[in-house]
């Protein structure tokens, strides 16, 4: 997994952001068990904490899961994992988009553009 950070945002998310992208990517396979919180925060080079609450808020929405004594684990919910596919796609089709509206570009020409492809 690649880090890269950028100061709009707080790191946490930044690093939930990229854990999103492994998991649904397959890069993360699912049912994978996951380093340890403070050889993952020093890959990142962040704090022990952060990467820890970044790993909690990925338990919380199911993406993670804590098996006691074994550790932190992908989740195995294939469902789950195509939700967020489809949530991050979207996003990132609005910011598209958004960024085509700014310099003039319709929606209904890039869907024109791309179908030419």
């Amino acid at each position: 997994m690649e880090y890269q950070f950028s100061n709009d945002k707080p790191i946490y998310l930044q690093l939930m952001d990229v854990f999103k992208v492994a998991i649904v990517s397959g890069e993360l396979p699912k049912g994978e068990r996951l380093e340890s919180v403070r050889d993952l925060a020093i890959v990142a080079k962040v704090n022990p904490n952060t990467m820890q609450k970044a790993l909690s808020e990925l338990e919380r929405i199911g993406l993670v899961r804590t098996e006691r004594t074994s550790g932190r684990f992908i989740t195995d919910d294939e469902e789950l994992i195509l939700s967020m596919k489809n949530e991050i796609a979207e996003q990132e089709i609005s910011v598209f988009l958004e960024k085509m509206k700014s310099i003039g570009i319709s929606k209904e020409s890039v869907i024109k553009l791309i179908s030419e492809q």
